[in-house]
């Protein structure tokens, strides 16, 4: 069922993560200590539940962007650690409280918290790393600082919201959609980016490219992962192929299927996402019309466009191993379709 999606211009190495990972290894190191601190408590069911998955083997993009992104501007003291940390704290808690939005049972190739633990222990250690990762910005002491952060916390939820009220309905538009993955989404990779000049005293400019980086990384990133949930494999996903389409979620590709099919096409789409009919053989026909009308090629090329912009972003900047780094995970975002 998976389907191969060729990048127009195929490169001959393929983009990677790792010199980031490699340049951000001894702070990362000092950032998993603070994760397994920070998530403890007497309370013996939150560390249970935060440690599943936190230890689920995730990448933690979102915590070496807010190292790379201060140490490319000189930073040498120790804020970015926590700042990196309640990034990855805030990440952990949206990621324990879509599951039980989604009911979704897995996540990252294991079973998600809800399904052992139950809905009310993820939602409520999910607000206790929230809290905790407003305590370690408030330690870090910069105002800035903690504006961004929580003004992206505010911004998660509102998108939290409006996905809700634009859910299984199939008259929702590319603009809409857009609205609700640059607030799910690229808030988050824009304030783990932003926070990295902040601490590190760079200028506005500084800043602003950064934040403009990280919100078009974002973008193209759930982009991308919209194309895998209906083009790639389980290993890609860390959950089931064709969730989204289970769960009646509306995505770029549904949406520009929708909108170019015929009539009956579009009776089709309406009976599977808002009727509920998202079974293997509607799930094979979604992927047939999503084929035919260019949903994922198109979607993938709407990431590329994103990722342009993220580049473009640090154009002005001097020449650096970290800026290298950030915008290889640029084409590392989108490679993941290759």
């Amino acid at each position: 069922m998976g389907v191969v999606i060729p990048l127009e211009d195929n490169k001959n190495k393929q983009a990677s993560v790792k010199p980031l990972v490699d340049l951000t290894l001894s702070d990362m190191e000092r950032v998993n200590q603070l994760i397994l601190s920070k998530a403890g408590s007497d309370v013996q069911m939150i560390p249970e539940v935060a440690n599943h998955l936190i230890s689920s083997g995730g990448k933690r993009l979102r915590p070496m962007l807010t190292l790379a992104a201060a140490s490319m501007f000189g930073y040498e003291g120790d804020g970015h650690i926590r700042l990196a940390t309640s990034v990855e704290f805030m990440h952990t808690a949206t990621l324990l409280h879509d599951d039980v939005v989604d009911e979704s049972d897995l996540r990252r190739g294991k079973s998600t918290a809800r399904t052992i633990w139950g809905n009310q222990a993820s939602v409520l250690v999910g607000d206790f790393l929230l809290g905790q990762a407003f305590r370690m910005m408030v330690d870090v002491g910069s105002i800035d600082a903690l504006d961004v952060l929580s003004t992206a916390a505010s911004v998660i939820a509102e998108g939290e919201v409006l996905q809700l009220s634009v859910a299984k309905n199939m008259e929702t538009t590319e603009d809409d959609y857009l609205q609700v993955i640059r607030a799910k989404t690229a808030a988050l990779f824009a304030a783990a980016s932003e926070v990295g000049p902040i601490v590190a005293g760079g200028s506005k400019a500084d800043r602003n490219a950064l934040k403009s980086y990280g919100t078009n990384l974002g973008l193209a990133f759930q982009l991308v992962d919209d194309v895998l949930d209906y083009g790639g494999t389980s290993s890609d996903l860390g959950k089931n192929v064709g969730d989204d389409f289970r769960e009646g979620k509306i995505t770029l590709p549904v949406i520009l299927s929708y909108r170019r099919g015929t009539p009956q096409d579009r009776a089709f789409w309406r009976e599977a996402i808002e009727g509920g009919a998202s079974d293997a053989a509607n799930l094979e026909k979604a992927l047939g019309l999503i084929r035919r009308y260019g949903g994922l090629t198109d979607t993938i090329a709407r990431a590329k466009h994103y990722g342009t912009i993220a580049r473009d972003a640090l154009a002005p900047l001097p020449a650096s191993p970290w800026k290298s780094a950030l915008v290889e995970v640029i084409d590392f975002c989108i490679d993941r379709v290759s």
